[in-house]
């Protein structure tokens, strides 16, 4: 998952609202969102390579997301990243006691951002950081740096999320997932891998033959504990490819 834009409102009808774009190979295989038939009650995609997922929600009403750190010059660590989202939506620690257990251990996994909450507490965690936080209540984002970090890109998701979380509609959320306006050259980060690829990333949306938005997926998370969860598939070409809904 390379882009995250939340809605945080504790003591709000609709405490926490997620609009995330998943970015990667088209060669790496993937199963579409499903509830897992070897751990009920988890919902989430699934990396075919590696077996872990990078959005999902899970029994008691958990939300885990993950992105990856964008740094070519960082060690890789040696366990996957995938398998994060799943130990805290499987698990029964709380997401505060269960990010300070992970510092301890972030080094074995290349760099990442986890959220994990439900619909009382989100808390985030940067592995290059390592601070655990509480988040505040607002918009928030995340893409391959840090929390909030103001990329062009992350920048024009919250706002539009910021434009639509009173009145939140289905259509207006994958609008804002599917921008595929590219920024100024100036206003790119330099991440290390070239302006060429800066490009490629720089748009919300991301097209070409080889690497891009796979997935859109869309999670309200209500007060009275209901959630409804939407991915939409995507193609190598950009047009969608499938979509499947749940709510529980």
């Amino acid at each position: 998952m390379c882009l995250i834009a939340l809605a945080w409102r504790p003591g709000h009808a609709l405490p926490l609202l997620v609009a995330a774009n998943r970015d990667e190979f088209h060669t790496r295989p993937t199963a579409a969102m499903a509830e897992w038939p070897d751990a009920p009650g988890l919902i989430a995609g699934r990396d075919l390579q590696a077996g872990g997922t990078w959005l999902g929600i899970g029994p008691g009403r958990r939300f885990a997301a993950l992105t990856n750190i964008r740094d070519p010059h960082a060690e890789q660590g040696s366990r996957s990243r995938g398998e994060l989202p799943l130990r805290f939506l499987l698990g029964n620690q709380g997401p505060e006691a269960f990010l300070n257990e992970l510092r301890r251990e972030a080094d074995e996994y290349s760099g990442f951002n986890l959220l994990v909450g439900d619909r009382h507490a989100l808390w985030h965690f940067n592995s290059h950081g390592g601070q655990v936080q509480a988040l505040p209540a607002g918009i928030h984002g995340v893409s391959n740096a840090g929390l909030n970090t103001p990329w062009p890109k992350l920048e024009r998701a919250k706002a539009a999320l910021a434009a639509v979380q009173d009145e939140p509609d289905e259509p207006s959320l994958f609008a804002l997932l599917a921008d595929s306006t590219k920024p100024d050259d100036a206003a790119l980060p330099d991440t290390g891998v070239g302006m060429e690829l800066e490009r490629l990333l720089g748009s919300v949306f991301i097209t070409s033959p080889t690497y891009g938005t796979r997935a859109s997926t869309l999670l309200f998370i209500y007060a009275d504990g209901t959630r409804r969860i939407i991915e939409r598939s995507f193609g190598h070409d950009g047009r969608p490819s499938g979509e499947v809904r749940f709510e529980r």
